[in-house]
């Protein structure tokens, strides 16, 4: 963990850039270790096909984030991820919030480990 998912509508696929955000939201993640292992940083995007945004009247558009973390990180620990990922958001959608309406969201989910399933190697070519 951490888990960053990004849903996205497809009104906005053309200009969005979303692999270049998904590559600066692991840059921010992996300069937070060792409060995040490097192992288990996963980023994904989702592009919307159906959705409807207020009155769907205009060519609205949103991307909404989530961020998975395990419990056990203090709340100033989460606060300043959030505000720092968010920020990473904003600043990437910048241009384009200037241009047409868009809403930005972000999410945090803080989950317990019971009940959870893990196997992953990956952690072990970060580990000194």
């Amino acid at each position: 963990m951490p888990h960053f998912t990004l849903e996205y509508t497809d009104n906005i696929k053309q200009e969005a850039r979303i692999s270049l955000l998904l590559e600066k939201v692991n840059d921010l993640l992996i300069s937070k270790s060792p409060l995040f292992p490097v192992g288990g940083i996963r980023s994904r995007a989702i592009e919307l096909h159906d959705y409807r945004i207020a009155d769907g009247k205009e060519d609205d558009a949103f991307v909404h984030a989530t961020l998975k973390i395990g419990a056990g990180r203090s709340e100033a620990d989460k606060k300043n991820v959030c505000e720092e990922l968010f920020a990473v958001i904003k600043e990437h959608f910048a241009e384009m919030y200037e241009r047409r309406y868009l809403a930005l969201s972000l999410e945090l989910i803080e989950f317990s480990e019971a009940g959870t399933y893990k196997h992953n190697n990956i952690h072990g070519r970060f580990r000194k």
